[in-house]
């Protein structure tokens, strides 16, 4: 049969008649636009019920690919320089060890203080007063604050500055004032606030 009188034969189809039951009868077009139909449906219900959870579980699987990769080339790069890591790790540890040894215990606090007033004393300054404040417990160490009131002329004072600065023990000095004691300004106060610290052994079990 030619293509022209199938076309016609659709034309002049009346499409409310159509009964599945006597579908061998049909035109041979419509029964191959219906098993195309068909067709199409299941591929797409193949492709959506089985292809594309398949490819969704793929895409998953390649990023924890790269997320292992990444993890692995990281892992190598620590394991490559671990021991230039340990060598630094040893070396803080040291430098550590040092500053734990120049922090006073609460015991020998007492004689920093005495260590403070003798540099004041080898400098020829006048002693007002070193007065010790209330500790200030913080994470890793306990803070020891204490006022330090001296006079003396500007060099004096300069040079006791510095013998603080440079005691065995850490002293950090802050808040200074000088005020002048006489109309020539030869004798100054120096009023400061200084801090030392001890170190807190329970603080290395802390989390």
């Amino acid at each position: 049969m030619s293509l022209k009188g199938e076309l016609r034969r659709l034309r002049e189809l009346d499409w409310r008649e159509l009964d599945i039951k006597e579908s061998g009868s049909w035109p041979w077009s419509l029964q191959t636009l219906c098993c195309l139909l068909v067709l199409g449906l299941t591929f797409f219900a193949l492709h959506w019920y089985l292809a594309l959870p398949k490819a969704e579980q793929l895409d998953q699987a390649r990023a924890e690919e790269h997320g292992l990769l990444e993890g692995y080339r990281s892992k190598a790069a620590q394991a490559a320089n671990l021991p230039v890591m340990r060598e630094q790790m040893e070396s803080l540890e040291s430098r550590m060890g040092t500053l734990r040894e120049m922090l006073p215990t609460g015991a020998e606090v007492p004689s920093l203080i005495d260590n403070i007033s003798e540099t004041a004393i080898e400098h020829q300054l006048t002693i007002d007063f070193i007065r010790l404040r209330s500790t200030v417990a913080q994470d890793y160490y306990i803070e020891q604050p204490f006022d330090i009131q001296v006079q003396g002329d500007y060099h004096r004072v300069a040079a006791f500055l510095a013998g603080v600065a440079g005691l065995s023990r850490i002293v950090t000095q802050h808040d200074f004032t000088l005020e002048p004691q006489n109309g020539d300004g030869q004798q100054l106060r120096l009023s400061m606030l200084a801090r030392t610290y001890s170190y807190r052994p329970s603080a290395e079990g802390s989390p």
